[in-house]
């Protein structure tokens, strides 16, 4: 079997997480905890960096962080995996679902504004399989009508924006560690800011608000969150990181050789990077047009027979019975890519050989095969 996206370890995680048993500190206080932000922040260029048990709650984290809450309104891609809806409704705001742009596959920034009311507190645009939304024309948006944005940049870490690192334009920025991410802890997530308040505020909910009184009690003086990363699992995200630049580029080198693959087959489009972005691919994705010859399901259960594993894009959340009744613009692109869009084998272990492989059985059944 091929797999769709699989963990890379080949550096110092044994290594750095020998040392947090064999030293005792395997929770969530630890050198490596602080050393993974640190390390972090720097490669995307942030001020600071809070580590959190996953994307998740990194995202719950920002929204707190920033006041988001009841009665609020989040305008979000209804294209995405579920966490950052999710997330909205765990404070207690409300979700309202924009449409995509059928070449990105991100949020349409065009329909922003179409969908603000007096409620709007933020906006939440994921930059989903790794490319860029157009984050100048959100955040324009978002300074004439006084909102925050917070970036789902889960799938997207390596990728930049005019020169800049995805994560970093908004007011915060998420990743995700999930073992299908470009580096991984297992389970694990980041948030990331340039404003050094929402940073120290966020690490601050993030550890149950914990103060240490001086006889060494803990006060809580307001409700906080267990969002903290233990020892263990911030070791092995600073040995990951520690090959982030080498794992980008392969992940970069596959792609392109991707499209060198399938850019001449009828039916198939290959995905695009916009002039002003760096995508890091986290997953290759292509969409299965009506000329190709079989639907995109067929083609999943194809390629299965093959060994070849793939996925659809993710099913729009709208769709979802706890937001069947959101509020919403126009979604037509959302649900053709929903049905059209495909996901290939992406892993950094990816050879050329496997993606020969992938290409092949695509060529060869849209020729009807």
């Amino acid at each position: 079997m091929i797999p769709l996206s699989i963990p890379e370890i080949r550096g110092n995680e044994w290594k750095y997480v020998k040392d947090c048993i064999d030293t005792g500190w395997v929770s969530s206080v630890g050198s490596y905890v602080d050393l993974f932000e640190i390390k972090f922040a720097e490669y995307v260029k942030a001020k600071k960096a809070v580590v959190t048990m996953n994307g998740t709650a990194a995202i719950q984290l920002a929204l707190v962080t920033l006041g988001v809450g009841e009665g609020d309104e989040v305008i979000v891609p209804s294209l995405t995996f579920i966490s950052p809806v999710n997330a909205i409704k765990y404070v207690g705001a409300t979700p309202v679902f924009v449409d995509v742009c059928r070449d990105t596959y991100v949020m349409d920034a065009e329909k922003i504004e179409e969908l603000i009311t007096p409620k709007t507190k933020a906006i939440l645009p994921v930059h989903i399989y790794g490319h860029p939304a157009d984050m100048d024309m959100i955040m324009d948006i978002a300074r004439r009508h006084n909102l925050f944005v917070i970036e789902d940049a889960t799938e997207a870490l390596g990728s930049e924006y005019k020169g800049g690192m995805v994560g970093t334009v908004g007011h915060i920025g998420c990743y995700s560690f999930n073992g299908n991410k470009l580096i991984t802890t297992g389970a694990g997530g980041m948030l990331v800011s340039n404003n050094e308040e929402y940073a120290d505020r966020a690490k601050f909910l993030s550890t149950q608000t914990k103060v240490v009184l001086e006889n060494k009690a803990f006060y809580h003086p307001e409700v906080g969150y267990n969002f903290r990363m233990p020892n263990l699992l911030a070791a092995f995200g600073v040995a990951q990181l520690e090959n982030i630049e080498e794992f980008l580029k392969v992940k970069r080198s596959n792609a392109k050789y991707y499209n060198k693959q399938l850019n001449e087959v009828k039916g198939i489009t290959i995905p695009v990077e916009k002039e002003w972005v760096k995508n890091c691919f986290w997953l290759y994705s292509v969409v299965v047009e009506d000329e190709y010859g079989i639907a995109r399901d067929e083609l999943i259960i194809r390629l299965k027979e093959k060994g070849i594993e793939s996925r659809p894009f993710f099913m729009p959340i709208h769709d979802m019975p706890p937001y069947k009744m959101c509020k919403r613009g126009n979604l037509d692109v959302t649900n053709d890519l929903y049905n059209k869009g495909i996901n290939l084998p992406s892993s950094v272990g990816l050879t050329h050989e496997d993606i020969n492989l992938v290409s092949e059985v695509i060529k060869e059944l849209g020729k009807g095969k």
